[in-house]
């Protein structure tokens, strides 16, 4: 089975769910979002969502940080 991962082609094993596929990547799962066929995924729903032939997934990793804007203000 073929999906795509943050637009990269990835083949898959067919009846894989979206957690297992995440576990695969070794993602931290507590600071990421992901979005299937252009849909937000509830984390809830990660393990009973199956990942079918096509799928498109987009993964968003949260990083933390000081605020650019106020690095922004302060030379301006």
């Amino acid at each position: 089975m073929r999906v795509y991962v943050n637009g990269e082609n990835k083949e898959l094993t067919p009846g894989l769910s979206l957690l297992e596929l995440l576990s695969s990547l070794a993602l931290p799962l507590q600071r990421i979002a992901v979005e299937l066929n252009r849909e937000v995924v509830r984390r809830a729903d990660w393990e009973k969502t199956i990942l079918r032939d096509e799928d498109r997934i987009e993964i968003v990793h949260f990083v933390g940080g000081g605020s650019t804007f106020a690095s922004l203000r302060k030379s301006v």
